[in-house]
């Protein structure tokens, strides 16, 4: 094997079992909503915590590879890792925490009638462009596995920081609700 060439080792198994750990803290979570309705405002919103920090934790750390993918030159061992790292980190941990997040948001959002009050409307919109950054952040992924990066690594750095912006913006809302 040349320089030029980095095995992906199970590549493929990471990812499903990803989803398989995903899909058994859901099948959890179904399971204590229905014996405990209850508590099921109590569990969603557990879910719902724990998506939100595994998207935000993937949409600080993703940008953050960028900018040292930007340092690897085309084609070297190094890049290739770059590349298997940050499609393995969007499909695996930050795609389906967004999903999660969204469904059990828009739950909580239906079941406490939040959707009415000012402070939803301003953290809706936060989480709206972050969807967007998230979108963009994965075009960027594709841009990378086919070394096609036009951004500099000072680009990225930037961009690092609007998840973070968002991400106070919520917060506030959420736990401070100004208005």
């Amino acid at each position: 094997m040349s320089n030029n060439q980095m095995p992906v080792q199970n590549s493929n198994k990471t990812v499903s079992m990803a989803r398989a750990a995903g899909i058994v803290f859901a099948v959890v979570v179904v399971t204590l909503v229905y014996l405990y309705p209850d508590n099921a405002y109590l569990w969603v919103k557990a879910l719902h915590v724990v998506a939100v920090i595994s998207w935000m934790a993937g949409m600080l750390y993703l940008p953050r590879l960028f900018i040292y993918h930007c340092a690897a030159e085309k084609g070297s061992v190094q890049s290739e890792t770059f590349k298997v790292m940050e499609r393995r980190l969007l499909k695996a941990i930050i795609n389906p925490a967004m999903m999660v997040t969204w469904a059990a948001g828009l739950w909580l959002a239906w079941r406490t009638a939040a959707y009415m009050d000012g402070w939803f409307h301003v953290k809706f919109l936060a989480v709206l462009i972050l969807s967007g950054i998230h979108g963009y952040f994965s075009k960027a992924v594709r841009m990378f596995a086919e070394d096609r990066n036009e951004k500099p690594a000072r680009f990225w750095r930037m961009m690092n920081e609007v998840p973070t912006v968002l991400m106070i913006i919520i917060v506030i809302m959420v736990i401070i609700k100004p208005f």
